[in-house]
């Protein structure tokens, strides 16, 4: 039962992440905008010309699916 509430708990902050990532991904990507520098977190960061926040929005992508497969996982 301790496992299924971790689980559960870690889905909710990914999809957190999810939302806040890829809030920040549209805003530069397509918007052309900087969206974390209009929420006060300095200026944005590109990583081999991608946007920080698009490595981001597939962490948080991982961590989702893995957490889904292990709320699935039956023993």
């Amino acid at each position: 039962m301790k496992q299924k509430i971790s689980l559960v708990i870690i889905l909710i902050i990914s999809i957190i992440g999810l939302l806040f990532s890829g809030y920040l991904s549209y805003t530069e990507i397509f918007a052309h905008f900087c969206g974390a520098s209009s929420l006060g977190m300095g200026t944005c960061t590109n990583v081999f010309q991608i946007p920080a926040c698009v490595y981001g929005l597939f962490m948080y992508l991982a961590v989702f699916i893995i957490t889904i497969l292990g709320l699935l996982h039956k023993k």
